[in-house]
């Protein structure tokens, strides 16, 4: 074989292994080809939601109909991609997938981008550089109708550019919406949030009185008034009080539910105020007692004691008052002109012999003493400065023993044949309240064990109890009346000036003591039974929270004398096995002894719990003097 025959064979050989090559790098570039695209989509969605997009980004998205994926050669994938023989140049037909349409680039990008030469017989794809652009704020966009110009102009409709994504801030549920609930914050201490007192208005208007509910019940219960009017609220929703202590917390200021139900009370207390005044006013109304200033006294009560006091003397069966009196002789209108007219007042003019209470001038000012020491006495202003003078100043509570009980301790005792017929009394036990038979101590100091003491003792007719108040209050508030609250308005004679300090003084001492002794006692005494109830439940706290006696039986005995005992066994898991009453107190203290120690030998029973109540005293020594005697042998009983 000659050499040209086998270089011709050698030829044809490396052409068909060039094929083989060449259908193979097809498939491989094909893939390429679709990895690329494939990724640069994806390069596109994240471009469009980043914050801000580069400039040369945009520009490109600005003509969509000149990309195509065969127009240059894409960036190769990150990952390794296989071989591909560097002969790619070569393969004319197959590299253009489409039409090659190349954007005109303004000058700029020209000079700075890598240059793409295209020929008729082979084409060279070089990797682009991508670069950053600034874009004008009017959104204008490169030339890209193939002028060449580079200027900025408006994108044609021909163009169709890509819609630009803006940038937009993440989603957030509370942008943009209105809050749901807003509370006030302005009234409450440390930033709570608090409830609009809408109920304050609406109920004043309900309870038709002159004072603010929400203010009283404020200064008697001693919380804040925004909480007030919070609990008012909740309570005309009809809320209960676990409901509102649990889940209303802040709207109460986390109280607790004792203070809560304080609050409660007072405000039914107020509510209960409002109605009885409401009451007595139609009653004097049918009467046809009602006047204008007895209407507002009534309105101006706050308390059950303010309300007795104005309401005492219209009451039916009482006698006339001395201020009514006067007022049926017709000397109000001289009382009224003492203080607004006083120049013009003459007494003589009201004089009238034949006329029983105006049948001298004495009794004629008497008369205008009498109506002046009741409008003195039903004041608010005055009461309201009589009580914080009697707060600045000591006021004491005394108590001694009865005249009573005296004259009773020195009797002697009557037999018993002389009393026949008649209901024996038990006599007064004296030495029980030796501790009180000269006691003496401030109101704001006394406790509360002692003011339930004293009242025990004035119930049985044991001690007699006085409310001491300075004789400085007295002459204080007189002249501040006189000088002051009650000082007429012009001149006026001494006689004049001198029936009013009388009116002042008959006022302080028939009206307005009486009333600030007895507040002092109901308050005081309200005070005691609250700190009682409360000193017991702590006690039983205390005594529910002892460690159980378990694994054996007890015998549970409430204590009776005229009723009897009354018994229970319960068994070591808390079931009643038996259930008895017995007399211990009565003849049969044998029989009903034999009876226990049978039911405790039946159930085993070692321990007997005695209650605390009447009879618990004999109850105690009947069981002591059994287990003495060793009566329950042989089991080892005791009792608690």
């Amino acid at each position: 074989m000659d050499c040209a025959a086998y270089l011709q064979m050698i030829r044809r050989a490396r052409t068909q292994v060039c094929y083989k090559e060449k259908s193979a790098d097809d498939e491989e570039f094909e893939k390429l080809l679709q990895q690329e695209s494939e990724e640069e989509e994806e390069e596109r969605d994240e471009e469009e939601w980043q914050p801000e997009a580069p400039a040369p980004k945009r520009q490109r998205r600005a003509a969509p109909a000149e990309k195509k994926p065969a127009a240059k050669k894409l960036a190769q994938p990150k990952e390794p991609k296989p071989k591909v023989p560097r002969k790619a140049a070569e393969k004319k037909p197959r590299a253009p997938r489409g039409k090659k349409k190349e954007p005109a680039a303004p000058p700029e990008e020209a000079s700075s981008t890598a240059a793409v030469t295209m020929g008729a017989d082979m084409a060279v794809n070089v990797k682009e550089e991508r670069l950053s652009f600034g874009v004008p704020a009017g959104g204008n966009y490169w030339d890209t109708g193939g002028t060449g110009s580079g200027l900025l102009q408006e994108p044609s409709s021909s163009q169709q550019a890509l819609p630009v994504k803006k940038e937009e801030p993440e989603d957030d549920f509370t942008f943009d919406e209105p809050v749901t609930k807003k509370l006030k914050t302005s009234e409450a201490p440390q930033g709570k949030p608090v409830r609009a007192p809408k109920s304050g208005k609406d109920l004043r208007n309900d309870l038709q009185m002159n004072w603010d509910p929400i203010e009283v019940l404020s200064e008697i219960s001693k919380v804040e008034r925004w909480v007030c009017a919070n609990i008012v609220e909740l309570l005309r929703e009809e809320n209960t009080i676990p409901f509102i202590v649990r889940y209303r917390k802040e709207l109460i200021n986390h109280m607790d539910a004792d203070a809560v139900r304080e609050v409660q009370l007072s405000f039914e207390e107020l509510c209960t105020v409002a109605k009885k005044s409401q009451s007595i006013s139609q009653n004097l109304k049918k009467e046809g007692v009602l006047t204008a200033e007895l209407e507002e006294t009534l309105k101006n009560c706050t308390t059950p004691d303010e309300l007795e006091h104005v309401y005492a003397p219209y009451k039916k069966g009482s006698k006339l008052s001395k201020a009514r009196r006067a007022k049926q002789l017709g000397l109000e209108p001289a009382a009224l002109c003492l203080l607004q007219d006083p120049q013009n007042l003459t007494l003589q003019s009201w004089v009238k012999p034949q006329s029983e209470g105006l049948s001298s001038l004495e009794e004629v000012a008497t008369g205008i003493e009498q109506i002046l020491a009741d409008m003195i006495a039903k004041d608010k202003e005055t009461l309201t400065f009589v009580r914080s003078l009697c707060d600045r100043n000591p006021v004491m509570l005394f108590s001694c023993v009865s005249k009573t009980a005296l004259k009773e301790q020195q009797q002697e005792p009557q037999p018993p044949q002389q009393r026949k017929g008649e209901k024996a009394g038990k006599p007064k036990d004296i030495d029980k309240f030796h501790l009180y038979c000269d006691f003496t101590c401030s109101v704001q100091r006394i406790q509360p064990h002692q003011t339930l003491a004293i009242n025990r003792g004035e119930s049985l007719k044991i001690l007699t109890v006085k409310v001491n108040i300075p004789d400085r209050v007295k002459s204080e508030f007189c002249r501040w009346c006189v000088n002051v609250r009650w000082r007429p308005k012009g001149y006026a004679h001494d006689d004049f000036w001198k029936i009013l300090q009388n009116a002042v003084e008959d006022s302080y001492k028939r009206l307005i003591h009486p009333l600030l002794c007895r507040g002092y006692r109901s308050s005081l005494t309200a005070s005691a039974e609250k700190e009682s109830i409360t000193m017991f439940v702590r006690n039983l706290r205390q005594r529910l929270l002892v460690c159980p006696v378990r694994g054996c039986a007890i015998m549970g005995v409430d204590p009776g004398f005229r009723h009897g005992c009354k018994l229970a066994i319960l068994s070591p898991t808390s079931q009643i096995l038996h259930t008895d009453v017995v007399y211990l107190h009565n003849a049969g203290g044998a029989r009903e002894a034999e009876k226990l120690r049978h039911l405790l030998l039946k159930y085993s029973c070692h321990t007997i719990a005695i209650g605390n109540g009447t009879a618990c005293r004999e109850t105690e020594e009947f069981f002591a003097g059994l287990i003495a005697k060793k009566f329950f042998l042989p089991l080892d009983v005791s009792y608690w």
